[in-house]
């Protein structure tokens, strides 16, 4: 029988995290975003796809070219938090498959020849690697805070100009104010979510 985890681990990654709108001052250092993508990289995808492509927003500079493309509610927090990751993904994913995928190479194929299939999958595998990057930064004690608040082409533009990679959604990260935290709200019961055939 396989390990599983404990009642603090459950806890810390998910049935005590909370998402974060306040940030204290602690900074979070590059070898703790490292970390975090060691961590996120094992979380499977269609073909080891591995579609998602980050990019740690750190330094005031950086942060001011992104504050304009968030909604009002956004920029406190954002300025606030030290570090800000935009989770995009990879429209030309499969040109890596002939390393991720090394044994059937031809995987790339379908997608090179479809780029609505390649949108759909990478958008798809992206969007879960960036849930695998929420756990794994609450797994190594840090705090997270996804958004969709954002104007995403002023993002794409600004960041990701040549258009290959195109922004999912935005995650703060450090160590959350707890003053800042929102009660939680309701989650839906196994039978409201959850059909057994």
């Amino acid at each position: 029988m396989r390990p599983t985890l404990d009642d603090a681990a459950l806890d810390l990654i998910f049935r005590k995290a909370r998402t974060q709108n306040g940030w204290l001052p602690t900074p979070v250092t590059d070898d703790q975003l490292r970390a975090i993508y060691k961590i996120m990289r094992y979380g499977p995808t269609s073909a080891n796809s591995c579609p998602a492509r980050i990019l740690f927003v750190r330094t005031p500079a950086a942060k001011a070219r992104l504050l304009p493309a968030l909604s009002s509610g956004n920029v406190d927090k954002t300025k606030a938090a030290p570090v800000t990751a935009i989770i995009g993904y990879d429209t030309r994913f499969y040109a890596l498959l002939p390393k991720l995928f090394p044994h059937r190479p031809e995987m790339k194929n379908p997608y090179e020849a479809s780029k609505q299939l390649a949108e759909t999958v990478a958008f798809r595998n992206g969007t879960l690697q960036g849930a695998y990057f929420m756990i794994a930064a609450r797994a190594i004690g840090l705090d997270v805070g996804g958004m969709s608040g954002f104007d995403n082409a002023k993002v794409d533009a600004e960041f990701f100009p040549d258009g290959r990679v195109k922004s999912n959604f935005l995650c703060n990260v450090g160590h959350g104010d707890p003053t800042k935290v929102l009660q939680r709200l309701p989650r839906l019961e196994f039978d409201e979510a959850c059909t057994l055939l």
